[in-house]
């Protein structure tokens, strides 16, 4: 027990006095160092909020940067994004014109192909291969040349609209993307420090494998423009052949069609002259004929009016004969009526070998007549065909600028 109540072990007043200057001299140390480390935070602090401002500042400006550079990229984009869609409007304006055109070409060619089938039932001497039908012939082939022109040139716009339509959906696609990146930009520019609208992100400064550089980022939007720009170009210099190709197959058309036309007119004039020589010719056989007929009743009468006096002198003769003995001398009247039928039956015969030859010309003017006849037919037939049938027909083409 009483070494329990031992009383703890005293201190010397030195110990005492050294242990106070100690406690105080350590408080002093520990409130210099306390101090240093004010004086440092705070210098820490100035410094950090000078840094981070001038970081923010400078974020800020590379943001507001970025913001233009955005802005000049996608009025570059919706320039060109304008001029594509306004390019492709007009090409498609002129891909009408070439429907039209196409479809235009086909009729003028159908009635080239009439005429031509029409001019088959020419029927006689008349079918000739003459320069109407080279001139068809010749018109058939520039029309489907022109068609098959126009047809390649249609693709070839059909193709022009599809890459215009390319470019201009590429365009759409980076305005789309730069719309956005400057809406998240203008949102990222409008956040300060003060406002409730910030929080913390984790991996927030993470860079992510889809990042890109800026060189890459000028070089796409500029592929982009390159491109619309290669197509607009492509879609000009294409609408510019298209004209020339409207100017040159309309001019070719015309120059044609007239040609076909002086020809017809040509023809049909020769032919009506033609036609016109032989009716003359008819004309004259048949005032030919007449005569001829007048001719041979001329001599069928005259043989006719020969059988009284032959009849005269051969019975003369006959009673002549049955004279009597001596009477029946050989006098000066019946040499005179021996040489009288003789004579009269030499006329007879001559009368009827001329009959003859007259009635064999007359077989004649009835062949030639009718062979005229025929001819004129043929002739008139031609005409109905190249005047009636074709060039009426003709009248219906019509070849437009278009």
């Amino acid at each position: 027990m009483a070494r329990l109540l031992q009383t703890p072990p005293k201190f010397h007043p030195s110990e005492w006095d050294i242990a106070n200057k100690m406690q105080c001299a350590s408080t002093e140390s520990q409130k210099s160092r306390s101090e240093c480390m004010i004086a440092e935070s705070q210098r820490l602090l100035d410094e950090i909020k000078k840094t981070t401002q001038k970081i923010q500042s400078g974020v800020n400006k590379k943001i507001e940067q970025r913001r233009e550079e955005i802005k000049f990229w996608k009025q570059e984009l919706d320039k060109k994004h304008e001029q594509i869609v306004h390019e492709t409007e007009v090409l498609l304006t002129f891909k009408t014109r070439l429907e039209k055109s196409l479809e235009s070409c086909k009729e003028p060619l159908v009635i080239a192909q009439k005429c031509l089938l029409n001019r088959q039932r020419r029927a006689g001497i008349e079918l000739v291969h003459d320069e109407v039908e080279q001139e068809l012939v010749k018109e058939a082939e520039v029309l489907q040349g022109v068609i098959a022109l126009l047809g390649r040139t249609l693709e070839q716009t059909n193709e022009q609209i599809r890459l215009n339509r390319s470019a201009k959906y590429s365009l759409e696609m980076d305005l789309k993307d730069k719309f956005t990146a400057l809406m998240i930009d203008d949102y990222c520019a409008s956040l300060t420090n003060n406002i409730p609208d910030t929080r913390y992100a984790d991996n927030a400064v993470k860079i992510e494998g889809n990042f890109v550089s800026p060189e890459d980022w000028i070089d796409f939007s500029n592929m982009n423009i390159e491109k619309a720009n290669e197509q607009r170009n492509n879609s000009l210099a294409l609408r510019a052949l298209i004209d020339s190709i409207f100017l040159q197959t309309a001019n070719d058309m015309r120059k044609q069609c007239e040609m076909v036309n002086v020809a017809f007119r040509k023809r049909v004039k020769e032919v009506k002259d033609a036609k016109h020589k032989l009716e003359t010719l008819l004309a004259m056989v048949i005032d030919e004929t007449a005569s001829q007929e007048k001719n041979i009743a001329a001599l069928k009468k005259a043989i006719a009016d020969e059988e009284g006096p032959v009849k005269v002198a051969q019975t003369r003769l006959e009673s002549r004969n049955h004279r009597p003995n001596v009477e029946l001398c050989y006098d000066t009247v019946q040499y005179s009526l021996t040489s009288e039928v003789q004579e009269i039956a030499k006329n007879i015969q001559r009368l009827k070998d001329t009959l003859a030859q007259a009635e064999t010309e007359l077989k004649g003017l009835s062949r030639r007549q009718l062979s005229l006849e025929e001819e004129i037919q043929v002739k008139e037939n031609a005409l109905y065909i190249d005047e009636v049938l074709c060039m009426q027909m003709r009248e219906s083409i019509c070849i437009n600028s278009f």
